[in-house]
């Protein structure tokens, strides 16, 4: 696959939360990854199936590769383990590290591990606001402009930004 420019999701709620979103960034590069920037840092509430857990730090990462989407999300998935998080759990609850595949170029895929773009990404508030500073521009395959869907979704969600980019 030629060189793709792609955007990436972290989030942290367990321990020294920045920390383990900087670690992440930084272990990219080692699995194939560039990252080109960060978004700032942002405190989210949870959302999804369990809400009563500690605030999530969340920042997205304008990435560089040429690994295929199965090869990306496999790289995602070691930086995860590299950095403490034990695959299974509870699905949405507290973790140390997540690393989401939210957009490769104008790739569309779709297998039992992965579906891109991200079922998610028009639909959550703290993963749409980092995108948008990245990139206000920003749309799916399909065409689908972020700052529409992020309009559309009104009032919860909260996002408060809580630090500069990690990069």
């Amino acid at each position: 696959m030629p060189a793709a420019i792609g955007y990436l999701g972290l989030g942290s709620n367990v321990g020294d939360r920045r920390r383990h979103l900087e670690e992440a960034a930084a272990a990219l590069p080692r699995h194939g990854v560039d990252v080109l920037a960060s978004s700032s840092v942002y405190e989210t509430q949870p959302v999804g199936l369990v809400l009563d857990q500690r605030e999530f730090l969340n920042a997205c990462l304008r990435i560089r590769t040429e690994l295929e989407p199965e090869a990306l999300l496999d790289a995602c998935k070691a930086v995860e383990q590299e950095l403490g998080r034990v695959p299974g759990g509870v699905r949405h609850g507290p973790r140390p590290i997540d690393v989401d595949l939210l957009l490769l170029g104008e790739t569309t895929h779709r297998s039992q591990r992965l579906t891109l773009p991200h079922e998610q990404v028009t639909s959550r508030r703290f993963v749409l606001v980092p995108l948008l500073e990245l990139d206000p521009g920003l749309a799916t395959p399909d065409g689908t402009r972020l700052a529409v869907a992020l309009a559309a979704l009104g009032a919860g969600q909260d996002v408060r930004r809580a630090g500069p980019p990690l990069v």
